[in-house]
């Protein structure tokens, strides 16, 4: 590759996409999986969308088979989309029915378009993050195990997005997620005191955000039981800052998030189950409290009705009900300024 950088867009862009460039006029969805767009001279584009593995792991020889598809079908081209979907892009129209036929014996499913699951997002969790409070990709997967029918066919009143997140810092977005899955610490971190002395002190009291860190002499630091909220921020810069308890740690549901302008706007999702256990390798508290808010969202939410949209109508008082769940006030928080800060935000606008 010549220069320093990326290589130009248009290098990586099928030649229908070049041609119509910017000069799309409609698009509608064949069936779940498969979109047509319309561009103005009339062409036709076909792409046909699978799911893939959570955090979007994949061996070499499930990537050159995927590649020698694209290959065959689309003229060498293909994407991955922000929630680690496959889309194989220009194809056939005659061969889209055999496409599928080979996704599907790669084992990538196709749909995830229109109203429907789409694919889950995850961060990397136990695989290598010294943060994660739960192994986030096999929650991921887990839950799509569970919504696969969903994946494949339209049964929703709108799209629906679940992304995992491993611990609070929330790198799978699932607060912004239509539910998601948030791995929480519930243990004080553990100072080990001749690792934290070879750490820089006033880093580690500076980065908790609640001011639960302090100097303890000759070099060390002390943590406030009633000010810490088992964030992991301090554990990021020494290694003698420890957390995580297999016998405490666990996983938070949060429901209403989203990242779009439709509807109600962006939002930022709430607290709805504060604590479910770590039980791997199915994790069947999780799937069982996703599986009974997507039911109660079905039954409820009018056609194009996000969950966060659909309680924004009914009120959360009444989705607790038809959930099932226990309410408490200590889940609904009371940031009033949290539309501006999403707003305001790296993805959202206003």
């Amino acid at each position: 590759m010549p220069g320093v950088g990326l290589p130009p867009l248009e290098q990586n862009l099928p030649p229908i996409v070049l041609r119509n460039y910017a000069k799309w006029v409609d698009h509608e969805e064949v069936r779940p999986g498969v979109l047509k767009h319309v561009a103005e001279s009339g062409e036709e584009c076909y792409t046909v969308r699978a799911g893939m593995p959570t955090n979007a792991r994949v061996s070499t020889v499930l990537a050159r088979r995927i590649a020698d598809l694209a290959d065959d079908f689309a003229g060498g081209h293909l994407r991955f989309t922000r929630r680690h979907s496959l889309e194989l892009v220009g194809v056939d129209p005659a061969r889209i029915d055999e496409l599928i036929e080979r996704l599907r014996g790669l084992g990538l499913p196709v749909g995830g378009t229109g109203r429907t699951f789409r694919n889950t997002v995850s961060c990397t969790g136990w695989i290598h993050c010294q943060f994660a409070a739960t192994d986030a990709p096999a929650v991921a997967k887990a839950i799509s195990d569970e919504l696969y029918e969903d994946f494949l066919t339209e049964r929703y009143p709108a799209k629906l997005k679940i992304s995992i997140s491993g611990c609070v810092n929330q790198c799978g977005e699932g607060s912004t997620a239509d539910i998601g899955i948030v791995g929480i610490h519930r243990d004080l971190p553990r100072v080990i005191d001749e690792e934290v002395a070879r750490c820089e002190i006033p880093l580690i009291v500076s980065v908790c955000p609640t001011g639960a860190i302090r100097p303890k002499p000759p070099k060390s630091v002390q943590v406030d039981p009633e000010r810490c909220i088992h964030c992991v921020a301090c554990a990021a810069p020494c290694q003698g800052m420890q957390i995580g308890d297999p016998e405490t740690d666990g996983l938070a549901v949060v429901v209403g998030g989203k990242a779009g302008n439709s509807g109600n706007g962006p939002a930022f999702a709430k607290f709805v189950i504060p604590y479910l256990p770590n039980t791997p390798p199915r994790w069947p508290e999780v799937t069982r409290a996703v599986r009974q808010i997507v039911e109660v969202w079905v039954q409820g939410a009018r056609r194009d009705e996000r969950i966060g949209d659909w309680i924004a109508r009914i009120g959360w008082d009444k989705f607790f009900q038809k959930a099932g769940l226990p309410m408490s006030d200590k889940l609904l928080d009371g940031y009033v300024l949290w539309p501006m800060s999403a707003r305001t935000g790296v993805r959202f606008h206003w």
